[in-house]
């Protein structure tokens, strides 16, 4: 699969995360952390980066970040390759510092921003080992500007998280906000080996292609993770080979014939949908897993002796997706 596409537009917002290479420190003294701030205030100077939170830990760090000028790329080659050169020179070292892309997800902040503030403030506690006990002790995030104990940078946009909040004593309500614990669909959603590219929900989601619209769409649905669902793939499916979806999805207990739709639909299910064959079994009534698989496996079997091109070419077409 190719590398997710950046999904950048005017008025984006942005989980922003990277880490050393090899997981090597990058902060390793006050000097270290102040040259980063320094960094992130001219991102925000010149290339009009909105910084809504931040948190930097030893060997990585998070940023939430609003680009109104749709220049995501742009800010975290200056914040990366600057602070890059910064290090260096105060390590007396040279090379790459950071693993390589900066990782980051789109975000509906409508329906995240406040939870995802949340769960950036957060870091120093929900380590293994925690840096600190008191998030409020911990010099290196905006969560002590965040409830006034640290005086807040210009740089650092605060009101939109405020007004989301909606309490008049905003310094303690967010800290109160704060220390009830990250909320389990975020957990969830970070848990993930490999973190999806957008934070939202279908609607968010082809919002997104509609504001993109000139984006090639294959890339697009990748980069949104925007996975057609299993009813979706069944109905393509039987529309390719002209059968009901019936015939695809219910096992007859007489059929003596093999039923090639409902095998390629099981296929695609995973390899398309991104299903578990657990899923996969319960969409097509099979008594045990091992029977999905059989299945599967004869597909992809098939597709490398380049059979079934012209049913995949078919389905990309409709789900403007690449593998």
């Amino acid at each position: 699969m190719p590398r997710p596409q950046r999904i950048e537009y005017e008025g984006a917002f942005h989980h922003v995360m990277n880490r050393g290479r090899g997981r090597r420190v990058i902060f390793h003294n006050d000097e270290y952390f102040n040259a980063f701030l320094e960094t992130l205030q001219e991102a925000s100077q010149r290339f009009d980066a909105v910084i809504h939170a931040y948190c930097l830990m030893t060997n990585h760090y998070h940023l939430l970040i609003e680009t109104p000028k749709a220049n995501l790329s742009r800010i975290m080659r200056h914040i990366n390759g600057v602070y890059t050169q910064r290090h260096n020179r105060i390590r007396g070292t040279d090379g790459p510092l950071f693993r390589g892309r900066f990782k980051s997800v789109l975000v509906d902040e409508d329906a995240y921003l406040l939870q995802l503030s949340r769960y950036i403030h957060r870091n120093p506690v929900e380590t293994k080992k925690p840096l600190v006990s008191q998030l409020v002790d911990y010099p290196w995030s905006s969560y002590p500007a965040y409830i006034n104990k640290s005086k807040c940078p210009e740089w650092l946009y605060r009101d939109k998280t405020y007004e989301m909040l909606g309490l008049r004593r905003k310094y303690q309500g967010y800290q109160e906000y704060v220390t009830q614990g990250v909320d389990e669909d975020i957990l969830r959603f970070y848990s993930k080996g490999n973190i999806l590219s957008v934070l939202g929900d279908r609607e968010f989601r082809k919002a997104v292609r509609e504001e993109c619209e000139e984006t090639d769409l294959a890339k697009l649905r990748v980069a949104l993770q925007d996975r057609p669902s299993g009813k979706e793939i069944v109905v393509q499916v039987a529309k390719i080979f002209n059968v009901s979806t019936g015939s695809i999805t219910k096992k007859l207990k007489y059929r003596r014939t093999a039923n090639p739709a409902r095998a390629f639909a099981m296929y695609v299910c995973q390899e398309y949908g991104n299903m578990s064959l657990r899923d996969i079994k319960q969409l097509f009534g099979l008594g045990h897993t091992g029977s999905a698989s059989f299945s599967i496996d004869k597909i992809r079997q098939e597709l490398e002796r380049g059979e079934w091109k012209k049913e995949v070419k078919k389905l990309e077409k409709f789900f403007y997706m690449v593998k």
